[in-house]
């Protein structure tokens, strides 16, 4: 009787408050995260020398509403557009080209957004996800200016950025000024697209979830309005959340009639795949490029 009484309530699905809580925090599955975060620093500015620095555009009037844009040699260039992670409450695009050598040498047009974070916002991810619409339709808009092709545009993100990106896919483009069906693909990595159990964890102790955010921000629920072939990949290091959190996008896209692929990427933790996206030859660097239609070493 002791044993039952003290048997911690599941919270969700087979979760106990403790073990979801540790479920959406990459700690405990990820011992390198540091290593990994300095890495990214040090590798986006090395991306820097070697490219230079980036043309830096404003989509928005605040401070934040900007993006970085690392032009291709070739005019007409696709482009490739990363919205970066940072659990909704850190990081810059100044932090997060770390892949752009690896796009731009392939002939592609690297764009990295800025965005507010989450504790700027009130708790709220709906500002955010506007921001990064915006900052998309920004780049569709002014294809030309930058080098691009406005028919040849592909998103990506990164954890939560992968959040925000997939929030793009099923954006209502019309009321942004651009024409629907716009982006030809997305690459989501490692992100989250039911909001309901994140609501329940710990998560919820900085944002501000309400019935109405995790109804029109959790993508898994508006699978109509996807259209474009879509790539969803999680690490088997990850924590179970965020492998199943891709497994169960993938699958109820594949079900809806939509043009996916599930990419589980074996030995990677959280941190350690969104590497990939660096080396033209690694796990997602070569399946965006393949999705883009790019040359991995342009003849």
């Amino acid at each position: 009787m002791q044993q039952h009484a003290s048997a911690q309530p599941k919270v969700f699905l087979d979760y106990t408050q403790a073990e979801l809580d540790a479920a959406y925090d990459q700690a405990a599955y990820a011992p390198n995260r540091d290593q990994l975060g300095a890495r990214r620093v040090s590798g986006s500015e090395m991306a820097r020398q070697r490219l230079g620095t980036p043309e830096r555009y404003a989509y928005g009037d605040a401070a934040i509403e900007g993006l970085d844009v690392f032009r291709a040699a070739k005019p007409n260039a696709p482009i490739f557009i990363f919205v970066h992670g940072g659990a909704w409450r850190a990081g810059t695009a100044k932090d997060h080209c770390y892949a752009a050598e690896c796009f731009v040498r392939a002939g592609v047009t690297f764009v990295v957004l800025d965005f507010a974070l989450v504790q700027d916002c009130g708790g709220s991810l709906f500002p955010m996800a506007e921001q990064v619409r915006r900052g998309i339709a920004w780049v569709q808009k002014n294809a030309a200016r930058i080098g691009g092709d406005p028919g040849r545009i592909h998103i990506c993100g990164h954890s939560s950025g992968s959040h925000l990106a997939s929030c793009a896919l099923i954006a209502p483009w019309r009321n942004y000024g651009v024409p629907d069906n716009f982006i030809k693909g997305a690459v989501l990595c490692s992100g989250m697209y039911d909001l309901a159990p994140v609501r329940l964890s710990a998560r919820s102790k900085y944002v501000a979830f309400t019935d109405e955010m995790v109804a029109e921000l959790s993508p898994i629920r508006h699978l109509d309005r996807i259209t474009m072939p879509v790539i969803v990949a999680h690490g088997t290091l990850e924590t179970p959340e965020f492998q199943r959190q891709a497994r169960d996008f993938a699958a109820a896209l594949k079900a809806a009639g939509k043009k996916v692929e599930l990419i589980a990427g074996q030995h990677y933790n959280h941190f350690e795949i969104g590497e990939t996206y660096a080396n033209p030859f690694g796990l997602l660097g070569r399946a965006a490029l393949d999705q883009i239609g790019a040359k991995l070493i342009p003849a």
